[in-house]
């Protein structure tokens, strides 16, 4: 009996799947010595027929992930015609599944790797979102896709979460007369921008709200409409001269000042 042979394995996407599976039996035959080559990316049948011809001349298995149903048939068929013993370890699966659900699978090659990326962008992107909140560091305005200004409570940190669930960078930068808007902004950021702005009663009332729920008084400065209205006039001033969008999000729900900063990046700046 041959105690080596090879694992061929095919895939029209990497091919990962089929190869921890051929790991995962071949590590059963200790006295063997089973060679595993995997082949990714075939995708017609001229790379079928190389590999296929390869794998009549020594004794070998091809383990297989078509998802193509052209591609997946042909396979079979040759490897029988050739005698090469072959495993199909995605078809059947897929063929239970369509019988179970009564629906044809997309078989579109390396979905799940696809769905994985997004993923790791959108877990990527929310970490970014809370490294770079509130200004705590300009240098994240030159690697994100999109910057939010606005003063204190215009829900630049809310917004800039949701935008990271479909997968985008977002840096914010509050706008505070006494502290200089970091100069990236007017660089870097300049194309990048989107400024938040509120109405004045309804940012007060939010204020007081807030200093309510951290039990201080409600007459300090941060909720006076004299403060307020400064802070919303420096804002206008660094928009200007940004000459970025502006969105004001006074009673929208963060839901649907996202949805108007994806239009806006999404479409186009005018």
């Amino acid at each position: 009996m041959a105690n080596q042979g090879r694992i061929f394995i095919v895939s029209d996407s990497l091919g990962e799947t089929a190869e921890r599976v051929a790991h995962g039996a071949a590590i059963q035959f200790d006295h063997a010595e089973i060679r595993i080559e995997r082949l990714s990316n075939v995708s017609d049948f001229a790379g079928i027929d190389a590999v296929l011809e390869r794998a009549a001349a020594q004794s070998s298995v091809v383990i297989y992930t078509i998802v193509r149903a052209d591609l997946s048939s042909y396979l079979r068929d040759k490897a029988q015609q050739l005698g090469i013993h072959h495993v199909d370890v995605m078809g059947p699966v897929l063929q239970a599944l369509q019988n179970m659900l009564g629906q044809t699978p997309q078989l579109v090659p390396g979905l799940s790797h696809r769905l994985d990326r997004e993923y790791f962008d959108r877990v990527e992107a929310i970490e970014f979102a809370v490294k770079y909140d509130d200004g705590k560091d300009p240098r994240g305005i030159r690697e994100a896709d999109i910057v939010l200004l606005g003063v204190s409570r215009t829900s630049k940190t809310p917004v800039s979460l949701y935008l990271a669930n479909h997968r985008l960078k977002v840096a914010n930068v509050p706008l505070v007369p006494e502290v200089p808007v970091p100069h990236e902004i007017f660089q870097e950021g300049r194309l990048k921008a989107v400024g938040l702005v509120i109405d004045a009663e309804l940012l007060m009332s939010i204020r007081r709200q807030r200093l309510k729920s951290l039990g201080l008084g409600s007459s300090a400065q941060y909720a006076t409409m004299e403060r307020i209205m400064a802070e919303l006039d420096y804002a206008w001033d660094i928009f200007t001269r940004l000459k970025c969008p502006v969105i004001d999000v006074s009673n929208h729900a963060v839901e649907e000042t996202a949805t108007k900063v994806l239009e806006i990046t999404q479409g186009g700046r005018s």
